[in-house]
This record gives structure tokens, C-alpha cells and sequence, in this order.
């Protein structure tokens, strides 16, 4: 183990590991390229420079949100340093397996102080509360969406209160404890508080109200209605598709899974399936640039800061390694 943990923390390792993850997010645009082509000359270029704003927006609004985690489970951390370990994480997830965002934040945040166990648990509680403020937002549009919608997709409905109550502090801070003996590693240095979770939460509604007026703006432009319910169909369906795209976790970065689910929410928005299609596509291309460009000016900010400043001293995992 001690020998494996030396190769992922080789300068040559991480850079051609990121190298081969940036290949992995630019691939999942390229081969799309025709039909991205035939979708831009649909827009106009407001509407494309709007959508492309928003991805780039919601992509920190979700930083801010494993932030507050990350800093709620022990010595703050700055602004820059957590851009650097969140975002260069972000492009690891276009790699096939579902667990290689983890594996970066862990690593990097390693040189920073923050233990692994630290660094898993905040982007593992962050998730859990995109998917649960996700699915709120879901079953709001499918309560108060197109007539229809309730009918086929009332399952959302009945998991949200299941996802509220583990998101309280007391519930989720025992299945951190949990899973972190079953791991044989030491508990986290604080427990997760109400105010944290709420901010956290604050942050990541406010993320999917972004991608909500991204896919609301490119909707509108090919036929759908311009009012509040659509508006709640186009978030909440991003958040379920989102969701559904993390929840097939060995596909990289939920490429396709995520289409399909959101393609199926919007399909009872009157609006045509080439116009979905397009929409669906024009989403994840901006998405998955934003993830590549923040991605790239956080790795060489942090290899400006390696070569600028000493590493501070180490958390420790409570397994007898870093």
C-alpha cells in the first residue's frame, strides 16, 4: 500500500494522470462534434454565450457547497486552495470507474494538509446533498409541472422525504461515523453542524437554479412555453438527470445516462425531440468545458504554488498513513 501511495503522489503520475483525465472530458465533446456544429447554428449567439455563462457559474456555485463541508470537518480552508482541489478533481471524473474524482481530491488535498479520509468524506457529503436538494427541486416539477408528469414519475415524489431526513445532522453525521469505523479509520475531527448543512444546501439549490435558466433559455428558443412551470421542469430535470447520471457511477461523468433521464423529464414540455436532442447536447458540451477550462487554470495554479511554497504539515487517516 505504502509503495502504491508513493506512485500516486509522483509528480509524473499526477501529471500524466491528469493529462489522460482532460483527454477522457475533451473526448466526450469531440466525438460529438458534427451534431454540436448542426446544434450551435440553431441558437443565437446571446443564447449560446448565456447557456455557456451559466455552466461556468454553476460549476463553483458546487465548489462553494463541498467547500462549507470540507471546512465544517476541520481547519478552514482558503478560497484558492479549495478552487485548486475541487476543480482539478472535477476533470478526473470524465475517466471511466466513478471513484477517480475521489482519488484526485484525496491526493491533492493531501498537499494542502487535508487528510484522505477528510477529503473523500466532504466530496462524498457534498454529493449526498446535491442528490437530495436535486430531488426536492425534481419532485416540485413533477408536482407542479406539465399535467402527466406525476403519473410516471411519482417514485421522485416519495424519495425526497427519505433524502431530507438523511441529510439532518444527527442522521448523517452517525452514517459518517459508521462507515468511517467500517473502514477502520478514525472518526472526522467535528461533527457536521445544522448551519453547515443548510449553507452547504443554500449553495446547491442555487447551483440547479443555474443550470435550470441555462436549459430554460435554450428551451424557450425552440418552442417551449416561457413561464414558471417550465422554468421548475427545466431545473428539476437537470437535477434528475444529474442524479441519475451519478447514480450509474461506471460511466464517466454519467455521459449519456444524464441525457437520457433528461430527455424523458423534458419530453412532456411540448416541445419536439430534435429540439431536446439538441438542448440535451448543447448542456453537456458547455458543462463539460467549464469543468475542463476550471480544471486546467487550477492545476497550473497549483503547480505555481508547489514550486512557490513549502508543504504544510499532514493530517493523518487514523490508519497509520497519510
Amino acid at each position: 500500500m505504502t509503495r502504491l501511495l508513493r506512485i500516486f503522489q509522483s509528480r509524473v503520475f499526477r501529471t500524466g494522470f491528469l493529462l489522460l483525465a482532460l483527454a477522457a472530458a475533451i473526448w466526450a465533446i469531440l466525438k460529438y462534434r458534427v451534431e454540436v456544429g448542426e446544434a450551435l447554428a440553431q441558437l443565437p449567439l446571446w443564447i449560446v454565450a448565456g447557456a455557456t455563462l451559466a455552466s461556468f457559474i454553476f460549476v463553483p456555485l458546487t465548489m462553494l457547497s463541498w467547500r462549507v463541508i470540507l471546512n465544517a470537518t476541520g481547519a478552514p480552508v482558503g478560497r484558492a486552495v479549495a478552487r485548486r482541489i475541487f476543480f482539478t478533481s472535477q476533470v478526473a471524473k470524465y475517466l471511466p470507474g466513478g471513484v477517480w474524482n475521489f482519488v484526485a481530491a484525496a491526493e491533492v488535498g493531501r498537499d494542502y494538509a487535508i487528510s484522505r479520509r477528510r477529503s473523500v468524506c466532504a466530496l462524498l457529503i457534498s454529493i449526498i446533498i446535491s442528490i437530495v436538494t436535486g430531488m426536492i427541486l425534481a419532485g416540485l416539477a413533477v408536482v407542479f409541472g406539465p399535467s402527466g408528469l406525476l403519473s410516471r414519475y411519482w417514485w421522485i415524489v416519495l424519495a425526497v422525504p427519505a433524502g431530507i431526513v438523511v441529510l439532518l445532522p444527527p442522521v448523517l453525521n452517525r452514517l459518517v461515523g459508521l462507515a468511517l469505523r467500517l473502514m477502520r479509520r478514525e472518526p472526522l475531527e467535528t461533527d457536521i453542524s445544522w448551519s453547515a448543512t443548510a449553507r452547504a444546501a443554500g449553495w446547491a439549490f442555487l447551483s440547479w437554479f443555474i443550470m435550470g435558466v441555462q436549459l430554460w433559455l435554450m428551451l424557450t428558443h425552440v418552442g417551449m412555453a416561457a413561464n414558471l412551470s417550465t422554468y421548475m421542469l427545466a431545473t428539476g430535470g437537470y437535477a434528475l438527470g444529474w442524479t441519475a447520471g451519478f447514480l450509474i457511477f461506471f460511466v464517466p461523468a454519467g455521459v449519456g445516462v444524464r441525457e437520457v433521464a433528461l430527455g424523458a423529464v423534458l419530453a412532456t414540455a411540448a416541445v419536439s425531440q430534435g429540439a431536446i436532442v439538441v438542448v440535451v447536447l448543447l448542456s453537456r458540451v458547455f458543462t463539460t468545458a467549464a469543468d475542463i477550462v476550471l480544471g486546467v487554470a487550477a492545476a497550473a495554479g497549483m503547480r505555481r504554488a508547489t514550486a512557490n511554497h513549502a508543504a504544510p504539515p499532514l493530517e493523518t487517516d487514523g490508519s497509520g498513513s497519510h
